[in-house]
């Protein structure tokens, strides 16, 4: 779900016509994920997009607000070999 949600972050920032990949991706597990947590919801968004980087950060937090994981992710941004 946070390799999800860091990846619409980075694609919302992309240009058409633009691709990304990724090179490095941190995740923090910071609190178990039990049966009892029946609804988490997957945030992410974009810390700065460079040439020819993006970098992004999310998080995995329950309904009672609780975080049980964190993440950071730095993805290269090209043009799409597929348009090329």
């Amino acid at each position: 779900m946070l390799d999800s949600a860091l990846a619409c972050a980075v694609h919302s920032s992309t240009l058409a016509g633009e691709a990304y990949t990724t090179p490095e991706r941190k995740i923090n597990i910071v609190r178990a994920w039990t049966d009892r947590v029946l609804i988490v919801c997957a945030e992410g968004s974009v810390l700065a997009v460079g040439n020819p980087t993006a970098t992004a950060q999310g998080r995995l937090f329950g309904a009672d607000g609780k975080r049980y994981a964190h993440a950071a992710t730095t993805c290269l941004v090209m043009e799409d070999p597929a348009r090329a």
